[in-house]
């Protein structure tokens, strides 16, 4: 009888603690590293000590350091091989011993980024980030009983937290990287000024695991921006990258030729986060992009991987037909303004050299990228800069990355990110809002878009709308499309 009330209470005490909601799990944990205020107040740190290498006891020392809201930066070495890895609040990069610098690409990018702010604010600020708070399954970690939360950012990056049932202190991170996932486990708590900080932490990272015993660990330190920053090589040579720029501008109208010699397939697949924190698709549409005189033409060819019905087609038999319209009195404007000698704003470029007019340019370096020499540089507002076209006020609150191939002076990969809520009360776009364009080299003669990634928060009046798009390129090829009486004709 004994046994069965035991039995029974250990039951229901299990039960109990699976059954707790993630705000309320984070709430206890928040109590148990000091609360709200303290954890609020510590807006950099830097934690230092020594690392080893269990599979080999190769060993050495150990350094890692915050600053509110978006700056992080590691660096350890192991019997004298270097590593090395930061966000300057523009892009993620990494550098080794082995395989040198470079700049962080792809998930591997979306993923450091998500965990420089995690670093920074932990889940404290989740709501205001647009984060989504779930409940992940009952576990036991190390032989201890562990509540589960799973933290998904709106691109999508799911961080999994484990913290103690019995003090509510973190005893595990598990953080994706790219293909991997890195885990942390922490032990041995401390406080430094009110806040519980673990000295002891083991990092499984792909086979190997690491053991990092702490020294020291600092509040609020004053940390230089460069910390940051990507090393700088001795032996690298600096790009002039306004030069480099205008080279991409000179060489757009080149690029303009080769591309109308190109029809594409673009596939958009809508995404949101469910309730379980998962990214996943709602709808997509695949369109056929083609031209006429010049100008793309648009028609959509399925519908959530479907043809289109014998409505749908009809219909857009006539979007095509109003699109060639379009371009037919657009023509006809241009010609217009060209025999009065007036500049035509509407149909004026915008090239990137434009957008980022009113940026300042840093960190030039020489990278590798799918086998090719680019050159890579960062920007940030210019806080002296007066935008006054709508491109240029976009990018003067944006911070990214460009990469540019050396030999074709093509973009190859772009990164943006805003720095500022954008808009008027009637519709704005809201901080955080993130812009990832990756093309591919076709052909051996030009770039063309492969992949983009757009994430933003929208407020329109009251109401708030987020997008989470997902773009595909692809079935390049290269012959002439026409558009006839609204038909595209099968490539020739």
């Amino acid at each position: 009888m004994r046994l069965k009330l035991l039995l029974l209470f250990v039951f229901l005490c299990s039960t109990f603690v699976s059954a707790q909601s993630p705000g309320k799990v984070l709430s206890q944990a928040n109590k148990a590293f000091g609360g709200d205020k303290a954890l609020k107040s510590v807006r950099s740190w830097q934690i230092s000590g020594r690392i080893t290498r269990r599979s080999d006891g190769a060993a050495g020392a150990y350094r890692a350091f915050a600053q509110n809201p978006n700056l992080y930066g590691e660096a350890f070495d192991l019997n004298g091989f270097e590593t090395q890895s930061g966000y300057n609040g523009k892009s993620g990069w990494t550098r080794d011993s082995k395989n040198g610098l470079r700049t962080l690409t792809g998930d591997a990018s979306r993923d450091f980024q998500a965990e420089t702010f995690y670093r920074n604010l932990r889940w404290v600020d989740a709501k205001e980030e647009k984060t989504k708070i779930s409940a992940g399954e009952k576990s036991v970690v190390n032989g201890k009983p562990a509540n589960s939360v799973v933290l998904t950012t709106a691109k999508g990056v799911r961080i999994r937290l484990y913290f103690d049932a019995a003090t509510n202190l973190l005893l595990r991170e598990e953080i994706p990287f790219g293909e991997t996932v890195k885990i942390f486990d922490y032990d041995d708590y401390r406080r430094i000024d009110n806040v519980a900080e673990p000295f002891s932490i083991v990092a499984k990272i792909g086979d190997e695991t690491y053991d990092i015993r702490l020294a020291e660990v600092r509040h609020n330190p004053q940390l230089a921006k460069n910390d940051f920053d990507f090393p700088r090589l001795s032996d690298e040579p600096l790009p002039d990258i306004k030069s480099l720029l205008d080279e991409v501008r000179a060489n757009a109208d080149k690029i303009d030729r080769i591309l109308d010699n190109y029809s594409y397939k673009e596939t958009r697949i809508d995404r949101e986060i469910d309730d379980g924190g998962n990214l996943v698709e709602k709808e997509s549409e695949t369109v056929l992009l083609s031209f006429y005189k010049g100008y793309r033409i648009r028609r959509r060819i399925e519908k959530n991987g479907r043809a289109l019905s014998a409505s749908e087609q009809e219909k857009e038999d006539k979007d095509v037909e109003k699109q060639v319209a379009d371009i037919e009195d657009r023509i006809a404007k241009k010609e217009r303004k060209s025999a009065a000698q007036t500049p035509d704003e509407e149909n004026k470029r915008i090239t990137l050299s434009d957008a980022l007019k009113g940026s300042l340019l840093v960190n030039p370096r020489r990278e590798r990228f799918r086998g090719r020499d680019v050159v890579v540089f960062d920007y940030e507002p210019n806080p002296q800069f007066k935008p006054q076209s709508r491109i240029e006020k976009l990018f003067a609150l944006c911070t990214g990355a460009v990469w540019v191939d050396a030999a074709s002076k093509q973009v190859v990969r772009l990164e943006a990110f805003l720095t500022q809520s954008a808009g008027n009360f009637i519709g704005k776009v809201k901080r955080g809002a993130s812009f990832s364009l990756e093309n591919e080299l076709v052909n051996d003669e030009i770039w063309l878009p492969s992949r983009a990634d757009v994430n933003l928060s929208v407020k329109i009046l009251f109401a708030g709308i987020n997008v989470n798009n997902l773009i595909k390129y692809g079935d390049y090829s290269k012959s002439k499309v026409e558009i006839k009486d609204a038909a595209v004709d099968n490539p020739k």
